[in-house]
Order: structure tokens, then C-alpha cells, then sequence
């Protein structure tokens, strides 16, 4: 993989701002040049091809690091965490599956940062569910809607309201609660070194349209849900595969006239063999869903 030591990386005494201008300078890649960079990672495992991949991304990394900026934590070691994730979905990504590197990489970047938030609060013992998870992303939402954000062991009442909209028992509400308002990792403990001015963890407030439990969890269903497509498509024979991955799973789409000439066959029965493999893959994916507890659109 291209070495992540040659990549700009923000620094306390560089600051953000100067990493920022760095990264500009990189230029945004056009559809084809990331399609054949991309090739000549997967075929050849050319690291110049990676590299250039990484660095045309690192504004999208940063752009979503920025969106984490409610937990106490140094940001340019946030930006640092996105760069990672962004390497892992370079190294993963497959550009036969039709889709952008940055529609794909912006999961492995919010998964990068998440756990790294995870890891660094140590006091704050999670489980792995993603109740838990979801609870620790959005407590701090949930306080401030319900104007107890000031209270520190909360009323009964509003640790009832908030255990029921977060899906999480009452209990995990008053301990998450307590360990995020004390201890080494209090909100209202002064963070900064002198002469940067005093600053306490809450004002560092995360966006207000930024949704870390809503993007946590949407990825994790994103991915089951590819499973399942993956393991669904096994139904189909090869033909039906191929001309369903070309007519329904492409950016642009292959026309009933190109595949007729390619299989030799007429445009209508192209089109049966489409509605069928469609259908085919629709009922597979119901029963996996089934299985999985999940919902699968008609």
C-alpha cells in the first residue's frame, strides 16, 4: 500500500489550516483516471496508482473529520484517523462494482474515526453493540432536546424519555451519562495548552447536521445489505447475471440493443431475461433479509 508516511498530515504546530491549503493542492481525479488508477492498484499492485488515489481524497477525509469535533479530542489526530480509513478503502476498493472511490470511502472514514473516538475514551467502558453506540454518539443530542444538557445525574423522567428514543435501557443512560459528564473526561474540564485561551470539551459542539449514530449505523446496514446482494446473486446463472449487473447495477446502464448484439438474441428476450433475474434476486434477497431480521423494499 502507498506508504502513509509520504502522505501531509496536520500537526499541532502546523495547525489545520496549513494542512488544509496542502491538501488543495492535490488535484480531484475524473471518473476514467480513477477507474485505470484503480486497475492498476488491484491487477498490478502499483503503489504510485494508490497514492495518487489517497491524496485526491484527503479534502473528504478531512471534510468528515470535521464533523467530530464534540469529543474532546485533538483534531488533527482526527484528520489522522480519517487518512487511515481512507487508506483501507483504497486498498479495498473494487472498480468493477461501478460506484466512485468516495461513495465507498466515506464509510471506512467514519468507521476510522468512530473507533478511534471509541478507543480514546477510556474511562467510557462500550460494550459493542450498537445500542451502546448509539447511545454514546447521542446522548449528549438527546440532553440537549429535552433542556436537561446542564443536569448532571438526570431527572427520572428524562432518563426514561431518553433510555425509550435511544433504544437502550435506563440503566446504560445513567452510567453513559455519569461517565461523560465527571471523571479525567469531564465536558466542562479546560482543555488547551497556554496561550491558545480557555476552552472547555463542550464547546467543542459537533455539527449540528452531523449524525455520527445515524452514519454508524447506516454503514453497518450498507454492508449487510451488500452481503446479501453478493450471496443473493448466486441464484442467478451467468447470463442473467451479467446482463442484470450491466442493465440495473451500472452508472450507464447497457441498452437492450447492445446486449441483444452481444448474446445474440432479440431486445425482448434481453428484457425477460432482465425481469426474471430481477425477480429471481428480489425473492432471494427477501429470504436472506428474513432470515437477518431486516426489511427489503418490493
Amino acid at each position: 500500500m502507498a506508504n502513509y508516511a509520504n502522505l501531509p498530515a496536520p500537526t499541532p504546530e502546523g495547525g489545520l489550516n496549513r494542512y488544509m491549503q496542502e491538501i488543495r493542492k492535490f488535484p480531484l481525479l475524473e471518473p476514467e483516471e480513477e477507474y485505470m488508477l484503480a486497475k492498476s492498484w488491484v491487477e498490478k499492485q502499483d503503489t504510485a496508482a494508490a497514492h495518487k488515489m489517497v491524496t485526491s481524497h484527503l479534502r473528504l477525509a478531512a471534510k468528515i473529520a470535521m464533523g467530530y469535533r464534540g469529543y474532546g479530542l485533538p483534531q488533527a489526530e482526527v484528520v489522522s484517523e480519517a487518512n487511515v480509513g481512507l487508506m483501507q478503502a483504497v486498498k479495498r476498493f473494487d472498480p468493477e462494482k461501478g460506484f466512485r472511490l468516495s461513495t465507498y470511502a466515506m464509510w471506512w472514514i467514519r468507521a476510522a474515526i468512530q473507533e478511534y473516538i471509541l478507543r480514546s475514551w477510556s474511562l467510557v467502558k462500550l460494550g459493542t453493540t450498537s445500542a451502546q453506540k448509539k447511545l454514546f454518539f447521542n446522548l449528549r443530542k438527546a440532553k440537549s432536546r429535552i433542556g436537561a444538557l446542564e443536569e448532571g445525574d438526570m431527572r427520572p423522567e428524562n432518563v426514561a424519555r431518553i433510555a425509550h428514543d435511544l433504544g437502550v435501557t435506563e440503566t446504560e443512560v445513567i452510567s453513559m451519562n455519569r461517565r461523560m459528564s465527571g471523571g479525567d473526561a469531564s465536558l466542562n474540564a479546560t482543555v488547551g495548552s497556554e496561550g491558545e485561551g480557555t476552552m472547555q470539551w463542550q464547546d467543542w459542539l459537533e455539527d449540528e447536521d452531523a449524525d455520527q449514530a445515524g452514519d454508524y449505523e447506516a454503514r453497518d446496514e450498507l454492508e449487510a445489505r451488500r452481503e446479501m446482494l453478493a450471496a443473493a446473486m448466486d441464484v442467478l446463472n451467468e447470463r442473467e447475471k451479467d446482463i442484470l449487473v450491466q442493465r440495473r447495477l451500472s452508472d450507464k446502464p447497457v441498452t437492450l440493443e447492445d446486449l441483444s448484439g452481444q448474446y445474440s438474441v432479440s431486445r425482448e428476450r434481453i428484457r425477460q431475461i432482465e425481469v426474471r433475474a430481477f425477480e429471481k434476486l428480489q425473492e432471494r434477497m427477501r429470504a436472506l433479509a428474513s432470515e437477518k431480521g431486516m426489511l427489503v423494499e418490493a
